[in-house]
């Protein structure tokens, strides 16, 4: 059971958390000289700025060219009204361009940026739970530091772009070779050209970090975008978990969030991806997640998204090796004008693999959730077990959920599940509710609490705090 005392401080840093922590912006007059649209010359300008390899600039070039070659995706969201002419694909406020600036002490961040993650609760949570974090701000992150414990053990956490330059080889042989690969599609592409700051993890074998590490994303300016690349390798034995926050300002016309998370898992170790998006309503989403599991290793994706006006989002495990085991648990929250296209895909290519998925999403105000999954079954992957789950709850008449599963079985010594169901809040359990004593608004937010309670108990405590918070202000007017 977990102490009182620690439910308390936890329940602190968040108990100010409303919707003008994540809506609050800082001047961003910056922005103003920052170049907008994408062209070679920006391409070439971020690589300059990062005293990169001649390797990475290559990769980029290719990013580039092969994002003005590919069509937008021809499933799902419509994308149309994105206008790639007005995003600013980089820019580094009030920071140096050069790739040895994160600062190790918050003292040392600039003022107004250190206010941001300040209200955002980011130092409090360092002191109190985490074993590292990193803090980026628009296109460079301005805060990085790792306990001194684990830089003892070997530990590896880093800015991306230090680890370009601290650990040339390591980087190489793994940044989107053969996890997501520059031409995987547009957007990883995108990505691929313009991809700025992210976290660099490495967990030597037998290494097992017992304390999150974090990193959060702020995106500040209008019509920003923000491309980070996380890459995480954990060898033979380590486990580690890694935690990701996103946020940023409403204004009224388009951002643009484009990040890759790249993962490999060794042989028996374990690794757990949790993430809390809550992007503001005028953000594109458009993130690529993927791992290689190898045997006897496993691999599990928690994840929230509750902001954005269209995420498309798919975490995917990729099971390289015998026993190899996934599980991948999330909830989506869509609201007025927004569509979340959320879901999973698991690939199980070695026998005896394993994979559990549970999605969950809540809709209102007229809101879009969509499940899209992939499930395949190579011939290879003889004994395996799959299963798929997925819940939406309606909040109102006028708001829809889809269902999408893709699953594709080329063995038949194989045990497969698949269950969705659907509804809205009953209203005799509102009433039931009532008569113990619960306002009608309180009863809803039970049985919201109750439904997305199977994600939330898999998060770290306070973070589960946050991820309640977060549904309470979504849920805010949802009833009368």
């Amino acid at each position: 059971m977990i102490p009182q005392k620690t439910i308390e401080k936890t329940d602190a840093i968040f108990a100010g958390l409303n919707r003008d922590t994540f809506d609050h912006k800082n001047q961003s007059d910056y922005a103003k000289l920052a170049t907008r649209g994408l062209s070679e010359a920006l391409v070439r300008k971020i690589s300059t700025a990062k005293h990169e390899p001649d390797w990475m600039l290559q990769k980029r070039l290719e990013g580039l060219r092969l994002f003005l070659e590919k069509p937008l995706p021809n499933f799902g969201p419509d994308l149309s009204a994105l206008n790639f002419e007005e995003i600013i694909f980089y820019v580094a406020p009030g920071e140096t361009a050069g790739t040895d600036q994160a600062s190790k002490s918050w003292d040392d961040v600039s003022p107004d940026i250190k206010r941001t993650f300040e209200r955002l609760g980011i130092p409090e949570a360092e002191k109190k739970m985490l074993a590292g974090v990193g803090a980026q701000y628009e296109s460079t992150t301005v805060y990085h530091r790792l306990k001194e414990r684990w830089e003892k053990l070997g530990v590896i956490f880093e800015d991306m772009d230090v680890a370009v330059q601290k650990y040339p080889e390591l980087v190489q042989k793994y940044f989107m070779t053969r996890c997501v690969p520059v031409n995987d599609h547009k957007f990883a592409a995108l990505h691929a050209a313009v991809w700025s700051g992210g976290t660099f993890l490495y967990v030597p074998a037998g290494v097992k970090v017992d304390a999150p590490l974090q990193a959060y994303f702020r995106m500040n300016a209008e019509n920003m975008g923000q491309f980070e690349h996380t890459l995480m390798i954990i060898e033979d034995g380590a486990e580690a978990h890694y935690i990701e926050g996103c946020s940023a300002p409403k204004y009224g016309t388009s951002s643009l969030h484009a990040g890759c998370v790249e993962v490999f898992v060794q042989p028996n170790a374990r690794f757990r991806y949790s993430s809390v998006e809550n992007w503001s309503r005028d953000t594109y989403n458009l993130n690529t997640k993927r791992a290689l599991v190898a045997a006897d290793a496993r691999m599990e994706w928690v994840g929230g998204n509750m902001g954005s006006c269209v995420t498309m989002l798919y975490p995917c495990s990729i099971l390289q090796g015998e026993r190899a085991h996934a599980e991948h648990l999330g909830i989506a929250f869509a609201g007025a004008g927004q569509v979340q296209d959320t879901g999973a895909k698991v690939i199980h290519s070695a026998p005896n693999t394993t994979s559990s998925v549970i999605m969950k999403s809540l809709s209102k105000d007229g809101g879009h959730s969509i499940y899209r999954g992939l499930l395949t079954i190579s011939p290879r992957a003889k004994g395996s077990v799959a299963k798929v789950k997925c819940d939406a709850l309606l909040l109102d008449d006028h708001s829809t959920s889809e269902t999408i599963p893709d699953m594709n079985v080329h063995q038949s010594d194989v045990t497969i599940a698949h269950e969705a169901t659907v509804g809205q809040i009953g209203e005799e359990e509102v009433f039931y509710l009532m008569s113990r004593g619960l306002t009608e608004q309180a009863a809803h937010a039970l049985v919201v609490n109750g439904f997305i309670e199977p994600i939330v108990k898999s998060l770290p405590l306070e973070y589960a705090v946050e991820m309640n918070r977060l549904i309470e202000l979504e849920m805010e007017g949802s009833v009368g």
